[in-house]
């Protein structure tokens, strides 16, 4: 069975690790850089930085993020006191 391929190859555009993770959140299959690579100080280095971004881009999209908003929305229940009013009760206090 033959699937669907959705590479992203932007030699001109993935700098960073970071880059090729944003792209892999977006849903892409995969990311070809070559220059990023080949021009680094420690090419194996930035190498390995790639394919960890990669997979920590596929496994955010793969997770499936919750979608953006336009406006700020509460995630936290608003029962009861909240959780900094409860700060007196721990010791803060250095010992040296």
């Amino acid at each position: 069975m033959l699937g669907r391929l959705l590479a992203w190859r932007g030699d001109a555009g993935l700098g960073l690790p970071s880059d090729a993770c944003q792209v892999m959140e977006w849903g892409f299959d995969g990311v070809l850089v070559n220059t990023a690579v080949s021009r680094a100080i420690d090419p194996v280095t930035m190498a390995t930085a790639f394919a960890s971004a990669t997979k920590a881009g596929r496994a955010g999209y793969l997770a499936g993020p919750i979608p953006v908003q336009d406006l700020a929305v509460a995630s936290t229940p608003q029962i009861g006191k909240p959780f900094w009013n409860e700060a007196s009760r721990f010791n803060f206090e250095e010992t040296v």
